[in-house]
This record gives structure tokens, sequence and C-alpha cells, in this order.
């Protein structure tokens, strides 16, 4: 090719799940940026790694070793990475099927165990006395069981869960993440980055060991 050298922008995907013994290509680790497009479907198809029983579940590909790999099949191309420096494989035979059992297990400690935690705090905190007392201030007579108090005080207590999670059922009530979704997005960023701080360790462990036995 002819005038400047050919630029390859590319950003690593965060992660992705192979089957044992398949073959990663660069167009499944990252997504790719070329203007040529004969060379952006070569590079697509461009093997990276091909997974061996040994490597266990858990492979890093690393973005120097996709630059190596992207040099010798184009000499000369310029590769501008963005994001990650890593992309972590999860290798597993099928995806893991949801365990209903487990879920609903789950389901029934966490509502009994959060209505147990609401009740234990009204009580701590004498709500049912604060009622009393608010409807007694209200009305001018004390009355043991304010219904018209406590009844909407509860569904506002249910619709304040509702709107604080933003979902109702499987119906979002708005684009904006709720906590929840993004303590899971916490935890999986964490989870994933320990596991390639981990393989890389490894992996830095093993080349130490072998390197130290050839000399």
């Amino acid at each position: 090719m002819s005038g400047a050298s050919p630029v390859l922008y590319l950003r690593l995907k965060k992660r992705i799940d192979i089957k044992p013994l398949h073959t990663v290509t660069l167009g499944q680790a990252a997504r790719l940026l070329l203007e040529d497009k004969e060379l952006h479907s070569a590079l697509a198809e461009l093997p990276l790694y091909e997974h061996r029983r040994s490597d266990g579940n858990r492979v890093v590909i690393d973005v120097l070793q996709i630059v190596k790999v992207v040099r010798e099949a184009v000499p000369g191309m310029t590769v501008e990475v963005y994001g990650d420096p890593q992309v972590l494989l999860m290798v597993a035979e099928k995806p893991m099927k949801p365990r209903y059992i487990l879920l609903a297990v789950s389901w029934l400690l966490l509502f009994f165990g959060a209505g147990l935690a609401i009740m234990n705090f009204h009580t701590d905190v004498s709500m049912k006395e604060v009622h009393i007392r608010i409807a007694e201030l209200v009305t001018g007579e004390r009355d043991e069981h304010p219904l018209w108090l406590q009844i909407p005080y509860s569904l506002g207590l249910g619709l304040g869960m509702a709107l604080f999670f933003n979902h109702i059922f499987r119906k979002r009530l708005n684009e904006e993440p709720n906590p929840l979704e993004v303590e899971l997005y916490m935890y999986q960023e964490n989870l994933n980055q320990y596991v390639i701080a981990d393989e890389i360790s490894k992996r830095a462990e093993n080349e130490k060991r072998r390197g130290g036995g050839h000399e």
C-alpha cells in the first residue's frame, strides 16, 4: 500500500464468553474502525487466541498481544487503542441455566427478611405511638387504631420502594438506573478487574518459573 500507513482504531471488549477449544478472532475481542473495508474484514477474522484445556476457564488477552499480532499481519500498521487494556475470556461449554428453585428461595428470604426489618424498625422507633399521637393532634381525639393514617402510610411505603428501585414488576418507570443496578454493575466491574489481575499474576508467576527452569 502506497502513502501513509493504515491506521486501525480498536476498543477491546470487557468480557466475552467462548466455548472450550474455540479460536478467538480480533473481531470477537474488539470493535474495529478502519477506512479500508477489505482490510477491515480481513483483520476482523484475524486469529488471536486458540483455547486449550490446560488454559482453564479464564483467559486474559492483553492489548500488547493484539498489537503484536496485527503488526505481524500488516507490517507498518498504526494501532490506536481506546478503552480497557485487556479482554477477559470466560470459557464454558454452555451458558449457565437459571436455577429457579434457588431464585424462589432467595426471593422468599429477601421478602420476609425485608418485612421483618421494616417491622423491627417500626417497633424500635415506636411508629404505632407516633401515628396515634399524630392522629390525636389532627383530630383532637385519641384513636388506638388510626387506620385512615396507617393505611396511606403503608401504601406510600410500598410506592416509595417502587420509585426507589425504579421498577413496578417488569416495567421500568424511567431510563435512570436504580441503586441495585448500579451496585450490580460495580460488583461485576470489580469482579472482572480482580479476575484479570489474578490471571495476569498467575501468568507472570508461570513465566518466572519457566524462565528459572531454563537457567
